[in-house]
């Protein structure tokens, strides 16, 4: 599977409005905003990128979903279980 991004790119300083109170608190515990924000990105991502692919191939998925109600899986005949 292809990475999400490069995680080797360079960092890039960004403006962002965040809740008064939510940042102080974060701030007394020591969180590490920079690397919070980045894995909540990373994740966000990927779920975005997993839902575009299943959209992408609906149809796909659909007609394979058909073929296994109609003929079964391959290999079914040797399964133990």
């Amino acid at each position: 599977m292809a990475d999400l991004y490069n995680s080797n790119a360079p960092k890039k300083a960004a403006n962002l409005s965040v809740n008064s109170d939510l940042l102080k608190k974060t701030r007394a515990l020591n969180i590490n905003l920079s690397a919070t924000l980045e894995r909540a990105l990373k994740e966000e991502l990927a779920k975005r990128e997993a839902a575009r692919w299943i959209d992408e191939n609906r149809s796909a998925i659909r007609s394979y979903n058909e073929f296994v109600e109609q003929h079964g899986c391959f290999g079914d005949e040797f399964r133990e279980f």
